[in-house]
């Protein structure tokens, strides 16, 4: 591996406005020989980059990447041995094969949204709910079980008025300790889908006094209970005038549609999940190594003009304040086929409480995994809670129907900065008087697949509800208060 390549990587951003990306592949003998290629901020490798291990012993990257930059990479690379770019024809034939439902097939909210937990198996649901469906949905689940839906204190750039619901747990909302978010990346195609039929199920399913059953994975009406019981708050569509767009253009939009850094282009928006209270100036924070981030608003992980300067942000933020007795957060992404958990910024330890993300000491430090230099601290109690119940969702989703998922810690090949997860679990330790929250991110789907097949779509709607459930189950038993 050309490591001296690093430089002239990061230096490389010619390309990075172009719109027209095609699915890659890049394999390597071990995940390290990735590190300075993902370290470019340029190069879009989906929700986080993930390396993949293949049948012959190397490893896997997938990418989306602009023709131009397809052919630096393998110019770069074409007397290096051990590092191959291929183009990923088959991923690129079934892009944007599920459709996106038109009209309001909920009726203005007239028409209950109906998940496949409480349907026959080999029920399909024929088309993801467009960006005026959504809210849509959850209205007709307001009026017909009583679901509280209320709108968040923040307008979008674009005038959006941004919603959330809360359902189970009755008036009081300190009752309630599980929230879950969708929709924060606008290409990311299901999400919300995914977390409106699993509120449709448990609200049905309860009426009827039934269970749900997803795939091979089955739960008693004593367990819909439970889970309702605990206190759903749910944020279904965080990025609405991202998913509009991308709905409208197919272009594998990632951000939201705030102009002021950028007005053209792909110099448009602001990611959601970079903007985020934790570690947000990363050059100040982070290694020179790291690039958790990016300032440049050219690139897919644009930070932002400061930290939750975007309303997304803010109106996301502000659940924990109306509902001050969340515990567990989980945010809906794909796709990697991953369940993550904190910290992102660095490798884990619960020895030396001086590593920490408050301590000025170690600025400059974070970020270089694999090193000693820094690491972030998490008491290992909390460490055991968080692998409990990350573990409990995946082998719930593996047992829908066999598809690979893998539970693991954020920080992955790259650290990340001011991602909504982090920012979740930081708060107990950086905000007096926060309630400590365990946050997750659950990645459905396969590696940079954001447009499913409709077949693809179903599934991963079977997947996450059951992974929702264990979720739910497993954070029951660790403990909501």
């Amino acid at each position: 591996m050309k490591y001296a390549l690093v430089a002239s990587l990061i230096l490389q951003s010619s390309v990075a406005l172009a719109r027209t990306l095609v699915p890659v592949h890049i394999f390597a003998p071990s995940p390290d020989h990735f590190r300075p290629i993902v370290r470019n901020t340029t190069f879009d490798f989906g929700c986080r980059a993930v390396a993949h291990p293949t049948s012959d012993g190397k490893y896997k990257l997938h990418a989306l990447l602009t023709e131009d930059q397809i052919e630096y990479l393998q110019n770069e690379y074409k007397s290096v041995d051990d590092i191959s770019i291929r183009k990923d024809p088959a991923r690129r034939s079934v892009a944007a094969t599920a459709p996106i439902g038109t009209g309001d097939r909920f009726k203005n909210g007239t028409v209950t949204p109906v998940g496949l937990g409480t349907q026959p198996s080999g029920t399909k649901i024929s088309t993801i709910m467009n960006v005026n469906e959504i809210p849509s949905a959850v209205q007709a689940l307001a009026k017909a079980y009583g679901l509280v839906k209320f709108d968040l204190p923040y307008k979008t750039f674009k005038g959006a008025t941004q919603w959330a619901a809360y359902v189970g747990a009755g008036s009081d909302k300190s009752k309630y300790h599980l929230y879950f978010s969708a929709g924060v990346h606008a290409r990311e195609r299901g999400g919300p889908d995914q977390l409106i039929y699993w509120v449709a199920d448990l609200l049905a399913a309860q009426k009827a006094g039934t269970g749900l059953t997803y795939g091979k994975k089955s739960y008693t009406n004593a367990q819909v209970n439970s889970v309702l019981g605990a206190g759903i708050v749910f944020f279904p569509l965080v990025n609405p005038d991202g998913v509009a767009y991308d709905q409208s253009s197919s272009s594998l939009w990632r951000k939201n549609r705030n102009t002021k850094s950028g007005s053209s282009g792909g110099s448009v928006g602001v990611d959601i999940n970079r903007n985020f209270d934790f570690l947000w100036d990363y050059p100040k924070y982070f290694d020179d190594s790291a690039e958790p981030a990016s300032t440049d608003p050219g690139d897919e992980t644009f930070y932002g003009t400061g930290p939750a300067s975007e309303s997304e942000t803010k109106n996301h933020v502000s659940m924990y304040d109306s509902f001050p007795k969340i515990r567990w957060f989980l945010d809906i992404h794909s796709a990697a086929g991953d369940m993550l958990y904190s910290w992102g910024d660095d490798d884990d330890q619960s020895t030396n409480t001086k590593m920490n993300f408050l301590n000025s000491q170690y600025d400059g430090q974070r970020g270089a995994t694999g090193d000693s230099a820094y690491r972030e601290y998490i008491p290992s109690t909390d460490l055991t809670n968080i692998k409990t119940v990350s573990s409990a969702t995946i082998a719930a989703m593996k047992g829908v129907g066999g598809r690979s998922y893998v539970s693991k810690q954020s920080v992955g090949l790259y650290p990340t900065s001011g991602a909504s997860d982090d920012y979740a679990f930081s708060r107990y330790w950086a905000v007096p008087g926060a309630n400590k929250v365990y946050g997750f991110t659950m990645e459905f789907g396969y590696s940079t697949n954001f447009y499913p097949t409709l077949t693809e779509f179903n599934s991963n709607i079977l997947d996450t509800n059951a992974g929702f459930m264990d979720f739910a189950l497993s954070a029951i038993s660790v403990g909501l208060e």
